[in-house]
């Protein structure tokens, strides 16, 4: 009797774990289909940048971010329904970094570090 018990209690266990794994998969695939992943052009220099870059696209929304220091693009993933490039690019001329979309202002890009001053299209 006791090792029925015992096995009844191991196929329960064995049971509702199964499941709590399977809904942790299912609720991981709902965000993986709702997140959207773009790259666009953002302007800077150094490592720096990329902290302040990746850091304000994350502020605004973003679930990840990588910007490459040799390309200048920025590659992030974020929920549409949240937050879209647009607002992005936004955050990111509010930090000093221009994209194609937007341009920091002269004042804000002023006070980014002497390294952190990328050449400014005309």
């Amino acid at each position: 009797m006791k090792t029925l018990s015992l096995l009844l209690t191991i196929l329960i266990a064995v049971a509702i774990s199964q499941t709590t794994f399977a809904q942790a998969n299912n609720q991981k695939a709902v965000k993986t289909a709702s997140s959207k992943t773009e790259s666009f052009k953002v302007y800077g220099n150094c490592e720096m940048c990329q902290a302040r870059i990746e850091n304000a696209v994350k502020e605004e929304g973003a679930s990840s971010a990588s910007w490459n220091t040799d390309t200048k693009m920025l590659t992030v993933t974020y929920d549409p329904s949240k937050t879209n490039t647009d607002k992005l690019s936004k955050k990111l001329a509010s930090v000093g970094h221009d994209t194609k979309k937007y341009k920091a202002p002269d004042g804000v890009y002023a006070k980014l570090p002497a390294c952190c001053h990328y050449d400014r299209a005309k």
